[in-house]
Parts: C-alpha cells; sequence; structure tokens
C-alpha cells in the first residue's frame, strides 16, 4: 500500500515538473521570439532564458517552428475567448466596437510579438491558418453580423456590409503594432511616447469607427 502511495505522489511531482518546465519554456520562447524575431531567434538561446539544457527544450519540442506554433495558441487562446465573448454577447453595436478596441489594444500591447509572427507564419504557411481554424480557435461573428444588418435595416447606422465594418475594426486596431518602427519615425516618438499613444487608441479608434457608421 505504501508503495502505490509513493508511486502516486511521484507520478503528480512529475506532472507538475513537467508542467511548470513547459510553462518555462514557453515564456523564454515568448520573450526571445519578441526580441530577435522567429527567423531570428536560436533554440540554444530560448534553452538558455529557459534554464534549461538544449537537449531538454528538444524533448518538449523538436523544432522551433512546433515552439512558435505552440507560443502563437498558448496566446490565441487567451485571446480567442475574449473576443468571442464580446462578439456574441447582447449588448450594443457601439459598444461592442468599444470593448474590442479596448480588449484587443489591451491584450497585444501585452504580447507585442504576436502581430508582425501572425503576418509572417501566414505568409510562410497558409496552411496553418486553416489548422486553427479546423480546432474552432477563431472568434465566431455570425452574431455580430446579423446584428448589424438588423441595426442598418432600423436606420441606426449607415449601410455598411458587417464584413468590411470587421476589417475595419481590426485592421484600424492592429496596423499600429505591425508598423510600429515606421510610426515611431514618422511622429518622432520614444517607445514609452508610443506606448501613451497606443493607450489612446483604446478610445481613439472606437470613436472614429463609431461617428463614421453613425446617423
Amino acid at each position: 500500500m505504501l508503495t502505490i502511495w509513493l508511486n502516486y505522489l511521484v507520478n503528480i511531482m512529475k506532472k507538475t515538473k513537467d508542467t511548470t518546465t513547459e510553462t518555462s519554456i514557453l515564456n523564454a520562447a515568448k520573450t526571445i521570439f519578441q526580441q530577435k524575431g522567429m527567423d531570428g531567434a536560436r533554440m540554444q538561446e530560448i534553452a538558455d532564458e529557459a534554464g534549461i539544457n538544449k537537449a531538454l527544450l528538444h524533448y518538449y519540442y523538436r523544432s522551433k517552428q512546433l515552439l512558435f506554433e505552440a507560443v502563437f495558441k498558448s496566446a490565441f487562446s487567451l485571446l480567442a475567448p475574449q473576443m468571442n465573448k464580446i462578439l456574441n454577447d447582447d449588448s450594443s453595436i457601439f459598444d461592442k466596437i468599444k470593448n474590442f478596441s479596448n480588449n484587443y489594444i489591451s491584450f497585444i500591447i501585452k504580447h507585442p510579438y504576436l502581430p508582425n509572427f501572425i503576418i509572417q507564419e501566414l505568409n510562410k504557411n497558409p496552411e496553418f491558418a486553416i489548422h486553427i481554424l479546423a480546432e474552432n480557435k477563431f472568434p465566431n461573428i455570425e452574431k455580430f453580423k446579423n446584428q448589424i444588418s438588423e441595426e442598418v435595416l432600423k436606420g441606426t447606422i449607415k449601410p455598411i456590409k458587417a464584413d468590411q465594418l470587421f476589417i475595419n475594426i481590426l485592421s484600424l486596431n492592429i496596423f499600429p503594432f505591425i508598423a510600429a518602427p515606421l510610426f515611431k519615425g514618422f511622429l518622432n516618438l520614444n517607445n514609452d511616447e508610443y506606448n501613451l499613444m497606443l493607450e489612446h487608441r483604446k478610445t481613439e479608434v472606437a470613436e472614429f469607427i463609431i461617428n463614421a457608421i453613425k446617423v
């Protein structure tokens, strides 16, 4: 009986250790990817950042590509439910636009590496997006689209296709992160000033879009 109990405790400790190690790897990968980008990152650097040897890193993730996908899925799994909740709650269209911009920008400020990684990955590996879509990870926008159609019919907002509106919302929120170095140069802003500008965009984007579609 004692042997069974000891084996049980060992298994629990092993699972906890494994989970802790994997979390450390993902956090380290996120840090290195953010500093050096996907192409510039090296597995040895990620292993060093995680405080493990390279062999152990390869035990968990056989390649940098698999590790990137794990980091992406980990972050996206946090963002998607938030977006899905906003798009499918019972709030007004205007509140949805405000909440979407606020939540999206807040999230990307914490994960600034994601937009460029997504663009790079989609260009190099379009099947990756199909894979994510097949896992039902993308937020569902059907309720949002129906709500837009209803508001157009009621005359609350100007005639606009829901698909176009959603692309406008997403584009205005995401582009300042993708083109951050360019905008910093154009606007002559340092990192702190640019981050403050991004904070202001949480409301600026929403107000711009609402004013554009409101009757």
